[in-house]
């Protein structure tokens, strides 16, 4: 597993408006290459079923980004954060009409009371964080009695395998194919394998269930619905 040194929230809120600048992520949804996108809409589904949301369900995404998550759930209230204005700005156009709120900052920094959400989601986002411990603390306290956290994270050491498949293969100079690097993996403070991912999980939360986005005979994408004890 990989670390990195503590920054400031300045230098936190600079890499990842330079993040969305770099990878568009309406693009990213719609015109990466087939596989890619049956890969993540996969993840979508998924991430669906195991938020489960009810009518007027307080719903809260960590790392909101474009806003294609918490748009699954058009009847329920939903809080997206991030700490990217580029990001925030794409997903106030991606869900307009929505009963959103927006909130820009670290998690922790925000001043959000105890028991505040039916549901949090964290998808994609804990591999960015410099200490996705605060993170993972700060939701469980965020959650309300009987409440849903649901936590996805990229197989990077897969994921690496298979690109570099890709390239030997000479499959990269086809069209599309070469963007290997669209989902941002230079970005990333931090590798798990799955079973780092349940133990970190673990320290906070009961998983109730795991998928994996396309399945689990090729799990790029590995999704946790928990629970807290």
């Amino acid at each position: 597993m990989t670390s990195a040194s503590p920054s400031s929230a300045l230098d936190v809120a600079a890499r990842y408006d330079a993040f969305a600048a770099e990878h568009d992520i309406n693009e990213y949804y719609t015109r990466a290459n087939p596989v890619i996108r049956y890969i993540e809409n996969s993840r979508l589904r998924i991430i669906a079923r195991m938020v489960q949301a009810g009518p007027d369900d307080r719903i809260l995404e960590v790392g909101c980004g474009g806003g294609h998550v918490l748009r699954l759930f058009p009847h329920s209230c939903l809080t997206g954060v991030d700490v990217s204005d580029c990001m925030l700005n794409k997903a106030r156009e991606n869900l307009r009409g929505y009963r959103v709120r927006w909130l820009k900052g670290e998690l922790h920094t925000l001043g959000i009371p105890d028991c505040s959400f039916d549901r949090i989601i964290c998808t994609e986002v804990l591999e960015h964080v410099v200490d996705p411990h605060t993170i993972l603390c700060e939701m469980k306290r965020l959650l309300a009695p009987n409440g849903r956290i649901v936590v996805t994270l990229p197989n990077d050491h897969l994921i690496h395998r298979l690109k570099s498949l890709v390239h030997k293969s000479g499959m990269a100079r086809l069209p599309r194919c070469g963007r290997t690097g669209w989902g941002g993996d230079d970005y990333h403070l931090h590798i798990w394998r799955i079973a780092e991912m349940r133990e970190l999980l673990s320290a906070y939360y009961r998983i109730t269930r795991e998928c994996f986005a396309p399945g689990r005979w090729l799990p790029i994408r590995c999704c946790f619905q928990c629970a807290v004890a």
